[in-house]
């Protein structure tokens, strides 16, 4: 799959470059309140680490898009893990920009990604997880138009409390 620009009205989902790798990038990765329900929050980052977590992406099947503002400021970024074969994709989003938080700018790139992965992507099914705690993504995963489809009791370990995960869905028509 093409990994293409996608415009929307307040941001640009731009395909990764390593100009997207800078130290700002890094910092969200260790703001613990930015990975607070993140797997990324069990390690220490850097731009080395970053580079190679975007190199691994480009040879396997993982999409990673940077989400810019209009002005072309890189505020997050997201993915879709893609299983071509059962035509499914996983997306994730990290908006490491604190000042976009409750703005609808996950919404949006949600919104993006999803219309072309089940479009231009022919993909038949995109899922999305997160920790039960973790309010904004599922509200997130609602305003997105997907399901709650499962819940795995106790998955992750959040501040030594085990905590659920739920994982949500959308299909093509």
């Amino acid at each position: 799959m093409l990994l293409i620009a996608l415009d929307g009205r307040a941001i640009n989902l731009l395909p990764f470059q390593d100009y997207h790798l800078t130290d700002r990038y890094v910092g969200w990765l260790n703001d613990p309140l930015v990975v607070k329900f993140s797997e990324q929050r069990h390690r220490q980052h850097s731009l080395e680490s970053c580079r190679g977590y975007v190199e691994s992406c480009r040879a396997g099947n993982t999409l990673l898009w940077a989400i810019e503002t209009k002005d072309a400021v890189h505020i997050g970024n997201i993915s879709a893990t893609v299983d071509r074969y059962n035509r499914v994709a996983d997306i994730g989003i990290l908006l490491g920009e604190r000042s976009s938080w409750g703005k609808g700018i996950g919404s949006e790139a949600f919104h993006l990604l999803i219309t072309f992965l089940l479009n231009e992507g022919n993909m038949r099914k995109i899922t999305s997880g997160t920790m039960s705690e973790n309010m904004a993504m599922l509200n997130l995963m609602k305003t997105a138009g997907m399901k709650r489809e499962a819940v795995i009791e106790g998955y992750f370990l959040l501040d030594e409390k085990p905590v659920d995960m739920v994982i949500s869905t959308i299909s093509a028509i």
